[in-house]
């Protein structure tokens, strides 16, 4: 006899849709002999810290909910892009992939959409699916060398001022290279998946997700000289807060942050863990662009037909 199936169901519960969508899911599952286990995505919302108490902290593998571990075959995530970036946190650990299904706007990082929910489920479960990795960063705030804060990230990390006004020097070192300073109102580590995210709104270039790279990206920098820059995702950054300031924020994802203080030490890398996102077919990034964020879409300015008086 062979053992049960395990799925998961990470659902937006502020999303009616979502979180009856999941109810339902689950029914079906469990009707199939399957066992189905759901949760929220806010396990995966590490929080904002406060100034009377700057770290609001659970460690990378322990944000999974009872039930999800590695023998759990995939997880249906019901949301938008958000939710998909707070699941990613909580199953990466353990290698669960992840099928996205869109109840949000954008939807960029979601595979279908939510009428079709039953047949992509159906899909999975007959084997009819492809897997597609991304890279996750580690993201860590160290003081004289105790680890104060870590989170996984799938799109990026901000480094910057709170309130977000004024400029800092950022002191960042690259793997052995040497420190770099960069006058800026913050900085940008992302991703490729991230380079459709924050890092393309602050003038980042699009990066597929199969190029195993890291970008650096400064937020309104105060030089010319100071651009982007694409590195090999095997290195390492260390990043420096300046001494001038009382304190800087670090945020993951748009969603979790860690108080900086001058002396602390930032340090990111490629992650070991990555997501892992369920294809129902091979996946076409040029087409997602073009529909998600109308990239080469031709824009011809045609004459009207106006009659001369």
């Amino acid at each position: 006899m062979g053992a049960v199936l395990k799925v998961g169901i990470i659902y937006n519960d502020l999303k009616p849709a979502a979180v009856r969508s999941a109810a339902e899911l689950a029914e079906r599952l469990v009707a199939a002999g399957i066992r189905a286990y759901k949760c929220t995505g806010w396990g995966g919302v590490l929080g904002f810290p406060q100034l009377d108490s700057p770290i609001c902290h659970t460690p990378i593998d322990r944000l999974a909910a009872e039930g999800f571990d590695e023998a759990m075959q995939f997880a249906i995530v019901l949301g938008g892009d958000g939710t998909v970036l707070a699941a990613a946190r909580q199953v990466a650990p353990f290698d669960i992939p992840l099928l996205a299904i869109n109840t949000g706007h954008m939807g960029f990082l979601t595979e279908t959409y939510l009428s079709q929910v039953h047949t992509a489920v159906d899909r999975v479960l007959s084997g009819q699916y492809l897997l597609e990795d991304r890279t996750m960063l580690e993201v860590r705030v160290f003081r004289e060398e105790r680890l104060l804060w870590e989170a996984l990230a799938l799109n990026e990390a901000v480094f910057h001022k709170e309130p977000f006004t004024g400029m800092c020097h950022f002191e960042i070192t690259i793997g052995r290279h040497n420190p770099v300073d960069i006058a800026a109102d913050g900085v940008i580590i992302a991703t490729p998946t991230g380079s459709t995210a924050y890092a393309l709104a602050a003038g980042g270039p699009v990066i597929t997700p199969d190029v195993q790279v890291l970008q650096l990206i400064p937020i309104c920098p105060h030089s010319l000289a100071s651009r982007g820059l694409v590195f090999a995702d095997t290195e390492s950054i260390v990043l420096y807060p300046p001494s001038n300031h009382h304190h800087l924020i670090l945020s993951v994802d748009g969603n979790s942050g860690c108080y900086v203080l001058p002396g602390d030490q930032v340090r990111i890398r490629r992650s070991r863990f990555r997501a892992r996102l369920v294809r129902l077919q091979p996946a076409e990034f040029f087409e997602l662009l073009r529909e998600k964020l109308g990239w080469g879409l031709p824009h011809i300015a045609k004459p009207m037909s106006v009659e001369l008086p």
